[in-house]
């Protein structure tokens, strides 16, 4: 069992900067892939970034790369995204998601990950 807390997450202006968290509770975190998801009102949830267990295989979607950044600390538990250069079109709440030992495309889908956070929101103003 995992449990995961997302923060860092608020209101900032067009082509600012966020660093969301995701705090994972529970064992062998070090075992599980790791991805973040969003959400806008009125739209599916979709894929962001996810980075493999070992950290060393990076994920991301086309509407974020470059922009934004996945790393962990397995150390801490800790999942990071930071957020740079933020457009209103990056508002929605964020989502980390937890998939044990996931890999490849397979990461890509919502419906593949075990777990979840609740989400924290993020508001990019024009």
């Amino acid at each position: 069992q995992v449990q995961l807390v997302e923060s860092g997450g608020g209101l900032v202006q067009a082509g600012g900067s966020l660093r969301l968290s995701c705090a994972a509770s529970g064992r062998a975190f070090y075992s599980y892939a790791m991805g973040w998801f969003r959400q806008a009102p009125g739209k599916e949830r979709e894929f962001v970034a996810a980075i493999r267990w070992s950290g060393g295989t990076t994920y991301y979607a086309d509407s974020v790369k470059g922009r934004f950044t996945i790393s962990r600390d397995n150390a801490k538990n800790t999942v990071y995204l930071q957020m740079n250069s933020l457009k209103p079109e990056d508002t929605a709440v964020y989502y980390c998601a937890a998939d044990y030992k996931g890999s490849g495309q397979y990461l890509l889908t919502a419906n593949n990950y075990d777990y979840w956070g609740q989400g924290t929101q993020v508001t990019v103003s024009s």
